[in-house]
């Protein structure tokens, strides 16, 4: 199946909603700018099983992205906790 204009920016913008959600500033500008210069990297790409291979490597990095906001949002909720045990035991 071919890959339709709409297909490649629905994947744009989900990869830009995920990583705007990082809590740290670094993370967050990294992720964004990594998006936007793999999709202006590859906007002149016309072979279909490219642009396929290509959307599959965004689902991809969606995935990893979303999984990557899940555990630095539990790490920073698990530090929390354990300042929080820390700081009433003493």
């Amino acid at each position: 199946m071919a890959a339709s204009t709409a297909q490649v920016l629905s994947l744009y913008r989900k990869l830009m909603k995920e990583s705007s959600k990082f809590p740290s500033y670094n993370y967050r500008t990294y992720a964004l700018r990594r998006v936007q210069d793999a999709f202006r990297a590859n906007r002149s790409v016309e072979d279909p099983k490219m642009v396929e291979q290509l959307l599959n490597q965004g689902r991809d990095n969606l995935d990893m992205i979303r999984r990557q906001v899940v555990e630095h949002l539990l790490s920073v909720h698990l530090s929390t906790v354990a300042r929080r045990q820390s700081a009433n035991h003493h």
